[in-house]
Parts: C-alpha cells; sequence; structure tokens
C-alpha cells in the first residue's frame, strides 16, 4: 500500500466508501460484469473522469482485453483498435507496482494517443493480483476536480485492486460452474435440432419446390412467394446448422475465431443500438489457419466500425463462410458505401491491402436491391 508523508491516510469517509467498494464486488459473479463494476468502482472512488481495466494475455506481455469507463461506445469505435500495452501502460506492465503522474505527456516513455482519443493528462496506475499473479491493471486518469491523484488516492486503489483479485477469482470459478451445466445439455441440444427442427424445414423446404413446379402457369406473384420462402428455409436451416456446430464440436470455446466474432457482434450492439446478425458456413475453426484469422478479425471490426460511423443502419448482417477460400461479409441497410478507392481514411484502404496479402480481393458497393452496403472480403485457402 501507498506509504503516505507526515502521517497522512485516508479519512474516515474514505474508508467507508472502500469499504462499500469491497462489498459491492464480493455480490457479484459474472466474470465481465465484476471487471465492469471493479473499474467503475475505482473512477468513483478517486474522482477520475476516465478509467480502464486492462487484462493482460496468458504470456503476461500486453493486453487482451481493455474494459473503460467515460468514454461512451461511439467515441471508443472512432478511436478503433484497443492498446495493447505500448507507453506507460507497457510500463505498469513490465514493472507491476502503482505509478503516480502529474502529466503523461512529460514521461519518457510517454507513447501518445490514436486519433479521436480525448485528451489526458494526470495517471494513477495500479496492478491487480489474482493468486500472486498480474491480472491486469487499473488505469486513471484526470481527477474531475483537475487536480492531480494524491497519495490517499493510491491507497485507496491499491486496496480496491486487492479486493478485486477475489472477485475475479470467484468470477472464474463461478463461470466454471455455469460452463459444466451448459456441457450437459450440449450433446442433447444438437440431437433434438437435427432429429426434428433440421428434418421438418427440409421436408416443408421440398414441399414448397414440388408446389412451385405445379404452379408455373399461376401468376408470377405466388410462384416468386414460394420461391421466396424456400430460400428463407434454406437460410433457416444454416443458421441451426451454424448452431449444432457450435454445440457438438465445442467451437464457441473462448478464443476461438467464431467465439471471437460472436464477442464483436455482441459488442459492436451497444454503439449500433441493436446487435447485428452472425451466420457461419463450413468449418470456420477448423479450417482458417493463423495469422489469415487475424487479418479476418481485423477486417471484421474495420467494417463494423465504419458501419457504427457513418451508415446508420437499422439491420447489420455478418457472414463468415469457410470453403475452397474464406469470404466475410457485412451487410447492412444504410445510407449506402463508400468505395475502397473513395476512402479519406486508411481504414478501408487496409482492408484491401489485408486481402491482397493473402492472395484475395475486397470489395464495397450498394446491396443487391441497391440500398445500404455490403463489405466482401475474400482470401483463399490452402
Amino acid at each position: 500500500m501507498a506509504q503516505l508523508p507526515d502521517g497522512q491516510h485516508a479519512g474516515p469517509a474514505s474508508l467507508r466508501q472502500l469499504l462499500s467498494a469491497v462489498v459491492a464486488l464480493g455480490s457479484s459473479q459474472d466474470l465481465p460484469a465484476v471487471l465492469r463494476r471493479i473499474t467503475e468502482t475505482a473512477a468513483t472512488l478517486v474522482d477520475a473522469r476516465y478509467a480502464a481495466l486492462g487484462v493482460l494475455d496468458p504470456g503476461g506481455t500486453e493486453l487482451s482485453e481493455f474494459i473503460t469507463v467515460g468514454i461512451d461506445d461511439k467515441a471508443a469505435w472512432a478511436i478503433g483498435l484497443l492498446p495493447k500495452g505500448h507507453g506507460i501502460l507497457g510500463l505498469l506492465i513490465r514493472e507491476a507496482r502503482p505509478i503516480r503522474l502529474p502529466d503523461l505527456g512529460e514521461h519518457p516513455d510517454s507513447y501518445g494517443f490514436p486519433p479521436n482519443h480525448p485528451p489526458m493528462h494526470s495517471f494513477l496506475g495500479v496492478p491487480i493480483r489474482v493468486r500472486n499473479q498480474v491480472f491486469g491493471n487499473l488505469y486513471l486518469t484526470d481527477k474531475t476536480t483537475g487536480e492531480v491523484f494524491t497519495d490517499v488516492d493510491e491507497e485507496l486503489v491499491v486496496g480496491l485492486a486487492a479486493a478485486a483479485g477475489v472477485a475475479i477469482e470467484n468470477g472464474r470459478l463461478m463461470g466454471r460452474v455455469r460452463e459444466v451445466g451448459r456441457l450437459e445439455d450440449r450433446e442433447r441440444i444438437a440431437r433434438d435440432l437435427h432429429d426434428s427442427v433440421i428434418q421438418r424445414l427440409f421436408a416443408t423446404g421440398l414441399s414448397l419446390q414440388g408446389t412451385s413446379a405445379m404452379v408455373r402457369a399461376n401468376p408470377e406473384t405466388a410462384v416468386d412467394r414460394i420461391d421466396a420462402a424456400v430460400a428463407e428455409l434454406d437460410l433457416t436451416i444454416q443458421h441451426i446448422r451454424t448452431a449444432i456446430f457450435g454445440l457438438e464440436a465445442g467451437h464457441t470455446a473462448q478464443g476461438s475465431l467464431r467465439a471471437q466474432v460472436l464477442d464483436l457482434a455482441s459488442e459492436v450492439g451497444e454503439p449500433l443500438g441493436f446487435e447485428p446478425g452472425v451466420l457461419f458456413d463450413g468449418p470456420v475453426d477448423a479450417t482458417i489457419p493463423t495469422p489469415l484469422d487475424g487479418d479476418v478479425m481485423l477486417s471484421l471490426r474495420e467494417g463494423l466500425s465504419n458501419v457504427v460511423r457513418h451508415a446508420q443502419a437499422t439491420q447489420v448482417q455478418i457472414e463468415l463462410l469457410a470453403g475452397d477460400e474464406v469470404v466475410l461479409r457485412v451487410t447492412d441497410d444504410g445510407v449506402g458505401p463508400v468505395g475502397v478507392e473513395g476512402a479519406e481514411g486508411n481504414g478501408l484502404r487496409n482492408l484491401a491491402h489485408r486481402a491482397e496479402s493473402h492472395g484475395g480481393t475486397c470489395t464495397i458497393g450498394p446491396g443487391s436491391d441497391g440500398r445500404g452496403t455490403v463489405l466482401e472480403w475474400r482470401a483463399p485457402l490452402g
């Protein structure tokens, strides 16, 4: 804990606030909720305008998650990719001890901020340990009073970090308990879907196809409606097979490409105001190799970022297909496309460069009905 000069220490009000925070952390059992609450509590405890919790990757060398407070979702997407741990953030990773600075920009390890990032000055960073290993770091900037962070602020956040380590471990354990319960149902759900829903839908599709052939002499509108129903059934079967593939093979395991796509779709739901639909086709995790999977995720994030910032969309569909090639498609019903050639920034051009580096292509154009935008990113497999 921070050593305070001249006998200074956290006063009764501050200690009561810290005690309340510790009790609140103990009541959370879901790990993502725990991490969010830790970040919010730290900001409140020391009157910080901005707060973040960076979770270290398994190697302990860079950040794999970054939870923020004080920056809204649209601003976060405008900033772009999450930090990996350069500059002062990297210093805290390497040294794993509290760091307090009156001005970030004056430190020799300062890395600067990316475009669209709000200015930040005073800084307080504290590591969080779980079972004597660093789990991540708390980062706090800019007290709302305009003052710098004090010794007392550091003492309070160090105390919060100790409680946070216990809460994180509890959240991890509860997550494992819930996962065991899900595994027991996985095979049963997959079997029921296959034996009941898919066979019924397939039979309905065949029936409609037969009906379509019988009414060819009737008005075209009737045939079009039936053909549309068949296409909708085919899409429904694809969605259900996507669910079965994840259930049977465990391909929604943490860190898999499927899981990353689903997590990103959930993440972008906040700034969009709704969650995009997701469709997988083919053995995505088994056939898309590294580093191609990394470029797929970077391209998806860039495509979704453009939708958030420019499209004004009410519907978004993500498709990831794996066959002879990998195809990533992001479709929205927004105001219309900006082609790669007409892009003002580097984001869309980077999409094309990533595809070309794998022998693939990237195209951006209007939807089939002339409305919205379709981003299609392709690269050969094998």
